[in-house]
């Protein structure tokens, strides 16, 4: 079963439709929870997402009482989850719901052997202005190429993985923008899949390039200084004497 975690704040335009959208692809893969965190709205957000849980029974709605962030929204929305699968897609609509059961399709076959796997989505088709996705451009190379975790689009906030894996990261704020890097260096394998990206239709972009760029140098060298220091934990067996 699956557990869909989505991050919002001052999103109100984009609840409704983006919830239908899950709950459609809930028809074709086995999605039976759908988890929002309004992470300290000021808009009526909070006040959408709750008229909406008479209509969809699967929705649960979290409240920050103020702006915490992004990672924090998703760590809150993950540690209530109920399912072990977990599906993570932005809250603003540019990630399309009808892609979760191809992820969900790559990770049954790559979790076949029972390894650790983390699916990530690749947008085939930015639909942003060029500075955004010269920006993105050059930060993905830039972290690929410092972190080496061979992922094209780290950026891409649809990503599968288990609730178990998550949970034993390293927290801080701004890690859901090296997840891929993170889940390596807790062998995690990934596993890459093309999907879609929309234009923003409604409400505005919550980051800059600026402020994306003056937080990232900081947690790019964090992220390294963990991947230095990383110790993978040995397997533990018992050994138990016949009787």
């Amino acid at each position: 079963m699956i557990s869909v975690i989505v991050p919002v704040m001052n999103e109100e335009g984009n609840i409704a439709p983006l919830i239908n959208e899950i709950a459609l692809a809930a028809t074709t893969s086995p999605i039976t929870e759908i988890i929002y965190i309004d992470d300290g709205s000021t808009d009526n957000t909070y006040a959408v997402l709750t008229q909406l849980t008479t209509q969809f029974p699967m929705l649960r709605v979290l409240q920050h009482d103020r702006r915490s962030g992004q990672s924090t929204a998703l760590l809150t929305g993950i540690r209530a989850a109920t399912n072990e699968v977990i599906a993570t897609l932005d809250g603003d609509g540019q990630n399309d719901p009808a892609d979760i059961p191809a992820l969900y399709d790559l990770y049954k076959t790559e979790t076949i052997s029972g390894a650790k796997v983390m699916i990530t989505g690749r947008r085939t088709k930015r639909q942003d202005n060029f500075g955004r996705r010269f920006a993105s451009r050059f930060a993905n190379r830039l972290r690929a190429y410092l972190l080496k975790d061979s992922t094209p689009d780290t950026g891409c906030s649809l990503k599968m993985f288990t609730r178990t894996d998550y949970l034993e990261l390293p927290f801080f704020n701004h890690m859901h923008r090296f997840l891929p890097a993170l889940m390596i260096r807790n062998g995690v394998r990934l596993a890459h899949v093309g999907v879609s990206h929309r234009p923003r239709t409604t409400g505005t972009s919550k980051y800059t390039n600026f402020n994306r760029a003056i937080v990232g140098i900081a947690d790019l060298m964090g992220v390294m200084w963990l991947q230095r220091r990383a110790s993978l934990l040995p397997i533990t067996s018992e050994y138990k004497k016949e009787r």
